[in-house]
């Protein structure tokens, strides 16, 4: 009998707020098809784990929603940032699929020559750096270098602009 009630339960959890939480992942990520899925994916971790406090039920909904449509959003970044990598690597290549021994080469020393413009930088830009550039999303940097997630597109910015200037002064130096 209790399974006909938790049945009846969620049922009745799912009518009521599915619409509402279909339209906050809209809202999130801005695709229909993609707010379905994850609609059914919040409701499938409901069945699966419901909160300890039913009386709580639409914070707990709308946390794990949140966290769902992030996770969704930072996955869609971190794809678009490889396509674009894989992208410019085919454009540096020159679309070819084996590049020369003239092109390895010159691949490897520039990075080298970035490698060593990075030692130069503080360790905090120069972990912040590599960690953006290795696909890693904002609030994965503020969680590895132990800051407050706004305060990431600063700090990026800050350590870019300070490694702009050191390979400028070192391409002039060496003029």
């Amino acid at each position: 009998m209790e399974s006909q009630q938790t049945t009846d339960f969620f049922r009745e959890v799912f009518y009521i707020h599915y619409p509402t939480v279909r339209r906050k992942l809209f809202g999130l990520v801005r695709d229909e098809a993609i707010a379905e899925d994850l609609a059914q994916e919040v409701f499938l971790r409901l069945y699966r784990n419901p909160p300890d406090e039913p009386a709580s039920m639409g914070a707990w909904l709308h946390r794990v929603l949140t966290r769902i449509a992030y996770d969704y959003l930072n996955k869609k970044a971190r794809e678009r940032m490889l396509q674009e990598k894989q992208t410019l690597n085919m454009l540096v290549t020159g679309g070819s699929e084996q590049p020369s021994n003239e092109q390895v080469l010159m691949r490897q020393l520039d990075q080298e020559e970035v490698r060593e413009w990075l030692e130069e930088l503080p360790e905090r830009d120069r972990k912040a750096l590599m960690l953006r550039y290795s696909g890693y999303s904002y609030a994965e940097i503020a969680e590895q270098l132990q800051v407050r997630p706004p305060l990431v597109g600063t700090l990026l910015h800050r350590a870019t602009e300070r490694l702009r200037r050191h390979a400028e002064a070192q391409t002039h130096a060496q003029r």
